[in-house]
């Protein structure tokens, strides 16, 4: 998916404050894209959201910066090996109650197919037990983070049935 070194090269570049900023920030509806002829890009400054502190993101940094992005990055170079050595599970049901929550914005809920997949059978057909979907408008990727005491409620809901 990434060739390797290509998108630690462009972060190094950027900074890791800078690329956390946008990462974090980040409020568009679909995947972020890096242009092999212009790079990662900032586009700076950032304001940033109540939930997240200039002092998160420094934290954040100064572990990156220990680490660079090559151990989070190799997870999405690993997914055709990752499909591979879960193939015993192709098809296996989550066959457990379950309540499915997500934002509106998050990158991962716009990816092609995703929004069908969920709201059309196709995410129930894999989880049977499913017994709601909740959609949060203007939340992003870091719901948790974003909607705390939302999420929270949410789940003690759920698990005071049980």
């Amino acid at each position: 998916m990434f060739p390797s070194c290509f998108p630690e090269a462009q972060f190094s570049y950027a900074g890791t404050s800078n690329v956390l900023h946008k990462f974090l920030t980040y409020r568009s509806p679909g995947p972020i894209f890096i242009p092999r002829d212009k790079g990662f890009t900032t586009n700076g400054p950032y304001t940033l959201p109540s939930w997240l502190s200039e002092e998160d993101v420094n934290y954040y940094a100064n572990k990156y910066n220990q680490t660079e992005f090559t151990g989070a990055l190799n997870y999405y170079r690993a997914l055709n090996l990752n499909w591979e050595l879960t193939a015993p599970w192709t098809g296996a049901k989550v066959n457990v109650p379950v309540k499915f929550i997500v934002g509106d914005l998050d990158l991962t809920y716009n990816s092609p197919g995703t929004k069908d997949f969920i709201h059309g059978g196709g995410f129930k057909s894999y989880v049977p037990f499913l017994e709601e979907i909740v959609m949060m408008e203007g939340v992003g990727h870091f719901i948790n983070e974003e909607r705390a005491e939302e999420i929270s409620t949410h789940i003690y809901k759920f698990i005071k049935n049980f």
